[in-house]
């Protein structure tokens, strides 16, 4: 089974696969999306469309963890990246994939263990867990890794409480 995490954003959208097979989770890929500043918003929300359905045709994931918004103060980022959140979910169901959303609590708790673990946390755990020779950059990426372990994390209870 494989699994695409998405850590949504307007200029950056961070992605990875995770394949489950054995019990084992293997780390595929992760990335970034990365749009134009300055391009109009409509082209930037394409060109995300675009590459998460590159993304979807050539990985071929099952599941799908997206992270939800959590703003507290800009209401402007959190519009464009609501969007950018539309685009990548319509994308996800138009192609049949099983979704499933996570706070950044939820995730950083799957991942850390401390739902209030920073960046710097996040990334050396994926780092520890994967067995990485580094940490993985940018942060997006390292988010959207994280976000795809914490579904591999639920779906590996699930299958073993039913």
């Amino acid at each position: 089974m494989r699994i695409i995490g998405i850590d949504p954003g307007t200029a950056i959208v961070g992605y990875a696969i995770l394949e489950e097979n054995g019990g084992k989770t293997s780390l595929i890929d992760f990335g970034t999306i990365r749009t134009q500043k300055g391009l109009q918003n409509s082209l930037r929300l394409n060109q995300i469309r675009q590459d998460i359905e590159t993304l979807i045709v050539k990985f071929k994931p099952q599941m799908a963890s997206v992270e939800k918004l959590f703003f507290q103060k800009n209401i402007k980022t959190a519009m464009s990246v609501s969007e950018a959140r539309g685009v990548i979910i319509e994308k996800l169901s138009e192609k049949g994939i099983d979704l499933s959303e996570y706070t950044p609590l939820e995730i950083k708790t799957a991942v850390c263990g401390n739902g209030k673990a920073d960046k710097k946390m996040v990334q050396q755990m994926i780092k520890i867990i994967f067995g990485l020779r580094e940490v993985p950059k940018p942060d997006d990426a390292a988010d959207a890794i994280a976000a795809a372990l914490c579904l591999s994390n639920s779906y590996k209870l699930q299958s073993k409480t039913r």
